[in-house]
């Protein structure tokens, strides 16, 4: 999984060219203007992802909200379906609601399209979430792929056809072929491995031939044409028809279905032994795989761990695996139908049961390894990496809660996901799989594993509100750590103790307890424990009034995260710092220290952290007399709280107070449409930190100043909107392509606003962008 998606969408940049269907793109748009919910149908192969990503790429621009694309493939219960596609729009997964529920408030307002793709195993299901959403929200609209009806409310169909073929004896001239769909998929996918092939007179016969047996079917021809490589297309298309004659025995009633299940089995068939049993060992992969995991899973009898590399080259050369850059490394797919092909050739093999304990031990091991790193510079790269592999993860926790021989890996992989659920924004996820998990029967006294996700229960469940069950859940850890001798665990469980404590508002006793974790932390060695308590005691004795033991306890938390590399408690320690520092009217140095707090969060999704800091800064602001800058940073705040679905109440009285106290003083400082006119909301936690750090430098006088409302503004319409792009942090590239005009149009416009507003770096106009807003010039 990505960080929050830009703003725009997240429709994936499609590896090939998009050929041949232009009457189907024209008659969907006409569709979706008629019906907010067009599902594109057909048999597996005939390419209705493809073209319903090619039309959404197309009318994205008259979605302002953006262009979503929600693959279901790796989904296998209906219930997870609002929280996937909660997380494809960068939705947190925090709070105890309903995901139907936080996704609604996240798209109300907002004219997004929606792409379901892969529904069939999901139809029933999809049918009642897509009604619910439509009927809750009128500027939404949905586009499905499916091998069979929804039957949602209002679902307008659209039958995805094979691509136009050839037909008759003669065929027509070389010209005439070469116009039909389908050849010029087969020309494009051939050329694209031989650059030689091309259609002549001379195999202008035998190209309408093979596009013809293979009925147009898009994943058929780029299958067949994978092979043009070493056979001529006479060669192939006489090896495919001799073929088709032995597996299908003119019989079957959907000739589609026939014709992909029948060149699937060839293409097997050519496939060496070993191309054949990767084929099938990587279908147990969900959403992608990196070459270390094919490795890991995938070795085994008749496949040494050497020669994986080269198997799947050969399977990425066939058409069978495809590939996708991911920053700096390469990970890999198969599409949905071929790797349900290579399930089944699995359970034929009779190793699923053992291929799926393998995956699991392999991202069990992955969730470890990204634990005992927390602590390091790794931190930020490996919560990234869990992202990436949510789907693979949430299948590793499917095969470990039906494991026969127990609950324990289960347990071992839910706790050591913890950062997962809970710097990231799976925290509800990770609450029901921990509820779950929890829930497994279980022989004798508690081990190792099971007191760790007793803790960490409990930590999810605080951060969610729910301190009955957390508390409930500390009580066992706590005693299941006295009868091992866990000490570990019982300096969690202290430490959360803390955390419950001060989120009541029992200061001492949380002041106490926080110490006591600290004290066994420090005797084991516990870097992670440390840096989560210290900072959570130096808040405490903020409060309590106790400023330089907080200031030292800051200091001793900030050296020992930059000793270790460790960046998310750090941002947590820089809000406590400037909490301190702001009470004791340092309001200058303590918004420094917030927003240096701030821009750590760029790189994590942890938005309880950023709501905090967020609070911090609207309080600094409104001391210092910036009303309608409070008022901005108030707004944004409260956007981001009702992403999580809690309040800053739940972190605490004291807490509370201030917010209240920024709230009357903004009230009486402002009139209604003042304040209206000032908050800020933004769609995600991403761009609530961009926009918060790009208007730094902007703020409006004290309220006895003048008024802060820019003048007319020096640029041109079409400068201005530059500008806005710009100050999203589109590249001069993208911005190109949103206004469709050329890169070289848009630098030049870009000189010209930075001459203009006497600006020379993109922050300042950012920044500027975002005082006219606010100020609503």
């Amino acid at each position: 999984m990505a960080r929050a998606a830009r703003a725009e969408g997240n429709l994936p940049v499609p590896v090939t060219r998009f050929v041949g269907r232009r009457d189907d793109v024209t008659r969907l748009r006409r569709l979706l203007q008629e019906s907010r919910l067009v599902t594109l149908t057909g048999v597996g192969g005939v390419g209705k992802t493809r073209l319903a990503l090619e039309l959404a790429r197309q009318v994205r621009r008259a979605f302002p909200g953006g262009a979503w694309m929600v693959d279901l493939s790796a989904v296998a219960d209906p219930g997870q379906i609002p929280q996937t596609v909660a997380t494809a729009f960068g939705v947190p997964d925090r709070s105890t609601r309903p995901p139907a529920d936080i996704l609604t408030d996240h798209l109300r307002g907002r004219q997004v399209l929606l792409l379901l793709d892969n529904c069939e195993h999901l139809a029933q299901g999809c049918a009642a979430f897509v009604t619910s959403l439509l009927r809750r929200l009128d500027e939404v609209t949905v586009l499905a792929t499916s091998r069979i009806v929804l039957g949602a409310e209002g679902e307008r169909l659209f039958p995805v056809l094979p691509l136009e073929v050839p037909g008759g004896p003669g065929t027509g001239t070389t010209e005439t072929v070469g116009r039909y769909d389908a050849v010029q998929l087969l020309l494009d996918r051939a050329q694209a491995l031989h650059p030689g092939f091309a259609l002549t007179d001379d195999n202008r016969i035998a190209v309408a031939r093979l596009c013809a047996r293979l009925d147009g079917l898009p994943l058929a021809i780029e299958l067949a044409a994978s092979r043009l490589r070493t056979l001529s297309v006479e060669q192939l298309v006489d090896r495919l028809e001799g073929r088709f004659a032995l597996l299908t025995g003119g019989q079957g009633t959907d000739p589609g279905r026939q014709t992909l299940r029948a060149v699937m089995d060839w293409s097997h068939s050519l496939c060496s032994p070993a191309e054949r049993l990767l084929w099938a060992r990587l279908s147990v992969f969900a959403g992608g795989f990196d070459l270390e995991a094919a490795e890991a899973v995938c070795v085994g009898p008749d496949l040494d761990r050497g020669d994986i590399l080269d198997v799947l080259d050969r399977l990425v050369a066939q058409s069978i695996v495809s590939t996708d850059a991911d920053g700096q490394q390469v990970r890999f797919r198969l599409l949905e139908t071929l790797r349900q092909y290579g399930r089944q050739r699995l359970a034929t093999l009779g190793e699923e049961t053992e291929l799926l304990r393998r995956h699991r031990d392999h991202y069990l091991a992955v969730a470890r390894a990204t634990a005992a790193a927390w602590c390091t510079p790794g931190q930020q790269v490996g919560l990234a990496r869990l992202r990436t592999e949510h789907a693979n993860l949430r299948v590793a926790i499917q095969t470990s809660v039906v494991d026969p021989d127990g609950p324990e890996p289960a347990l071992a992989l839910v706790s050591a996901l913890r950062q997962h659920w809970y710097a990231d924004a799976f925290l509800g996820e990770g609450r029901r799989w921990l509820d779950q998990v929890l829930a497994l029967p279980h022989h004798g006294p508690d081990d190792g594993a099971r007191t760790d996700t007793l803790w960490v229960a409990a930590w999810v469940c605080l951060l969610q509100g729910d301190q009955t069950l957390a508390r409930e859940r500390l009580t066992a850890c706590e005693t299941a750590a006295r009868r091992t001798g866990d000490r570990r665990a019982a300096g969690f469980a202290a430490k959360l103790r803390g955390t419950d404590l001060l989120f009541s508002g029992r200061l001492p006793e949380a002041a106490a307890a926080f110490e006591d974790s600290l004290a066994i932390f420090a005797d084991i060695g516990e870097t992670e424990g440390q840096l989560w308590g210290m900072f959570q005691l130096a808040i405490t004795l903020a409060h309590t009034g106790d400023s330089a033991r907080a200031r030292a306890i800051c200091r001793e938390s900030i050296e020992l995260s930059a000793a270790t590399g460790e960046r998310l408690c750090r941002s947590y320690t820089l809000w406590v710092l400037g909490f301190d520092t702001w009470l004791h009217d340092e309001a200058d140095r303590a918004d420094r220290l917030a927003r240096d707090g701030l821009a750590l969060q760029r790189d994590f999704n942890d938005p309880i952290g950023a709501a905090l800091i967020l609070e911090l800064t609207s309080w600094i602001a409104a001391s210092r007399g910036r009303l309608q800058e409070a008022a901005r940073l108030l707004g944004t705040a409260d956007g981001v709280w009702s992403l999580i679905g809690t309040t800053l109440a739940a972190f605490g009285p004291p807490l509370q107070a201030h917010r209240d106290a920024c709230e009357r003083r903004v009230r009486s400082g402002l009139d209604s449409a003042q304040q209206a006119r000032a908050r800020g909301r933004y769609g995600d936690v991403e761009s609530a930190i961009a926009a918060t750090l790009a208007s730094a430098s902007v703020s409006d006088p004290p309220s006895d100043g003048p008024d802060p409302t820019p003048g007319p503004t020096p640029l041109t319409h079409r400068e201005s909107e530059v500008a806005g792009l710009m100050a999203q942090g589109l590249s001069n590239r993208v911005i190109a392509a949103r206004l469709v005009i050329s890169p070289r149009t848009v630098d030049g416009h870009v000189e010209r606003i930075l001459a203009k507003l006497g600006f020379t770096t993109r922050a300042q106009v950012a920044a500027w962008v975002a005082a006219r807003e606010h100020s609503g010039g």
